[in-house]
């Protein structure tokens, strides 16, 4: 299975922020979407960076309430890893596991086209391995 089939199912949709907005807006936009993890971008297809939950407990933890007067771009990961769609699920099991993030925005020629989480992952693993065992199933009923 590809990346590209998880983008099928949930959507290639991804909610983008500016670096130079509030990190106050950026909260508001993580719980209204429900989202954990937020792209930064000028243009929607250049990833810049990445905002995560993680991101502002942490920045909350270092600086206290001072956070809430920065900007997205000061407080985003810069260093940003990205698969594309043809790349395994289980190469992006990998990295998310090697890295310890949650979210991975999916790149193709230079643009974002979708973003996957960790949870999106789960469940097509979880899929996959279903589909397995019916089969196993089926083909044992067929030989009794």
């Amino acid at each position: 299975m590809k990346v590209d089939t998880i983008l099928k199912a949930k959507g290639r949709r991804v909610v983008t922020v500016r670096p130079e907005s509030p990190l106050t807006t950026a909260i508001q936009r993580l719980k209204m979407e429900r989202i954990g993890a937020l792209v930064v971008s000028v243009d929607g297809e250049t990833v810049l960076g990445i905002l995560s939950e993680r991101d502002i407990v942490a920045g909350l933890a270092e600086e206290g309430t001072e956070l809430l007067g920065r900007t997205v771009g000061e407080r985003m990961a810069r260093e940003v890893t990205t698969c594309s769609p043809e790349d395994s699920i289980r190469q992006v099991m990998a990295k998310m596991t090697q890295g310890r993030f949650r979210h991975l925005p999916v790149v193709d020629q230079g643009r974002l086209c979708g973003i996957i989480s960790i949870g999106d992952v789960v469940k097509n693993r979880l899929e996959e391995i279903e589909l397995e065992a019916t089969v196993l199933r089926d083909v044992y009923l067929a030989r009794s």
